[in-house]
């Protein structure tokens, strides 16, 4: 039998390598003639064990390896820097380990393709060493996707000026139905500080020969479809969007008071609660804080909040939790206790766990991908409050493109040190609750709709996302000489 070995090198943030993971066991459940290597590492002095990485079926079909610890040069201060640095730093370990695979090529066959982060371009070169294709895993969706692309188009076209570009109000960009407002573009294109950023994550782009992306079909019809008509984006690496890539039902026995809370949410009524979580980097300023909770009060929902610290360097290190007192302290006075019976105010919990819950009827998110594809998953509508990176482009093609959000502002922006552009203040907070548990609204009926197709697409023959996987396949089993 015909054998290939895959390398994967994921990111080692944990949005970037849950749906990474998710993949590889995809890829071996599917095909038993491949042998998929993960590659992971680790930022600098992250001691933490993770729940994604233990759980993975083990096998001599997927393989682990944990790559060495390196040190980074002092007084990086940004988190796309250090990135940067630890894949420089990491090169050396995985030309080892990709050397010492292909001295198995008798046992495991030889290796067919590379498949690397969307943030680890720079990882093609070691593939092309090689002479093997390398792809990107893409996790965020292919309309993003197509703006990267056509950013990157207008940046060369433009001799390196975007600023014709960026002075309209509304923008016609391949793979959106409507004309994107400029305040939806991502942060790292809107602040000059980010340019060389922005150029070298664009170009490295041009390299893979192919995109997996974790979005499907029925979800992003217009955008995959543009990747095949539109001109500007005909002719570009193929698209292979093999999503939603999850793990829903993982469980984590590690956070303090979450069996409470899904005590509590089991004595709730169906789709009655407000889930408000903005993701493992989102917080607020105390005075934003005090906005939310009076939004809370006076639309007198059932609610959990997961609250969070922001830490006093911004989106350079993640925000923390708060004690009971100081969250006395923090919020309105009597807040607690005059919500005691509608609500709960919690630090980090497993979000999965609580959309999967039937109480949960709405969820105030920032907008992350994986945030996205999992309340699609689980049909809960969401109520779009982005903060940083590209957050802003999914929000506005949740509420206006794909119609299956509601907006709580779309053009709130917080930046890489952690100062917002302005105070979203409770009314406009309230009023996207309200909207989010409306149990009669379109909103709610699209998300229902797509939540069906988002559990068959990938498990089920005819599904996009499974003919996809079949067709990713069969282009890795074809670097293989028989």
């Amino acid at each position: 039998m015909k054998k290939a070995q895959v390398v994967i090198i994921p990111h080692p943030g944990l949005s970037h390598l849950v749906s990474t993971l998710e993949f590889a066991k995809l890829l071996i459940n599917r095909d038993n003639r491949l042998r998929i290597t993960v590659l992971v590492m680790k930022f600098p002095n992250n001691t933490e064990p993770d729940a994604n990485i233990e759980s993975l079926p083990i096998s001599d079909s997927l393989h682990l390896i944990n790559l060495p610890e390196v040190s980074l040069p002092p007084n990086i201060d940004r988190r796309s820097a250090v990135v940067h640095a630890l894949l420089e730093a990491q090169k050396p370990n995985i030309k080892q380990a990709v050397s010492n695979l292909t001295a198995e090529e008798d046992q495991h066959g030889p290796l067919a393709a590379f498949i690397v982060d969307m943030f680890g371009t720079t990882m093609v070169d070691i593939a092309k060493e090689y002479s093997v294709p390398a792809l990107v895993f893409f996790t965020s969706g292919v309309a993003f996707l197509g703006l990267m692309f056509h950013l990157h188009t207008l940046f060369e076209r433009d001799n390196g000026d975007l600023t014709r570009f960026l002075q309209q109000n509304e923008l016609a960009i391949p793979g959106f139905n409507n004309l994107v407002p400029s305040y939806s573009l991502p942060s790292f294109v809107l602040d000059k500080e980010w340019e060389s950023f922005f150029i070298n994550y664009a170009s490295g782009l041009k390299k893979p020969n192919g995109f997996i992306v974790n979005s499907f079909e029925e979800l992003e019809s217009h955008a995959v479809h543009s990747f095949f008509s539109h001109p500007d984006l005909a002719g570009l690496p193929t698209i292979y969007p093999v999503g939603p890539l999850l793990n829903p039902y993982l469980k984590t026995d590690k956070v303090v008071g979450s069996e409470d809370i899904i005590k509590w949410l089991d004595d709730q009524p169906s789709s009655s609660v407000v889930f408000l979580c903005f993701g493992s980097m989102g917080s607020f300023d105390e005075e934003q804080v005090k906005e939310i909770a009076h939004a809370i009060e006076n639309s007198g929902v059932r609610f959990v909040w997961s609250l969070r610290k922001l830490s006093p360097k911004g989106f350079r290190h993640p925000p923390s939790n708060y004690s009971l007192s100081e969250l006395e302290l923090l919020l309105p006075e009597g807040f607690l206790d005059r919500t005691a019976e509608t609500g709960k105010v919690v630090g980090w919990i497993p979000q999965a766990q609580i959309l999967a819950h039937q109480a949960i009827g709405g969820f105030v998110s920032h907008c992350g991908w994986n945030s996205i594809l999992e309340s699609i998953y689980f049909g809960v509508p969401i109520a779009a409050w982005p903060l940083y990176a590209e957050q802003q482009t999914n929000a506005f093609e949740l509420v206006c493109d794909l119609k299956m959000a509601v907006e709580v502002a779309l053009d709130y922006r917080v930046d890489f040190y952690g100062e917002r552009n302005y105070l979203l203040t409770a009314d406009k907070i309230e009023r996207g609750i309200k909207s989010v548990l409306d149990k009669n609204g379109e909103v709610r009926k699209k998300v229902k709709e797509i939540s069906e197709k988002s559990k068959k697409t990938l498990l089920e023959e005819g599904g996009s996302s499974y003919n996809y996987v079949g067709n990713l396949i069969d282009f890795i089993m074809n670097q293989v000489r028989d």
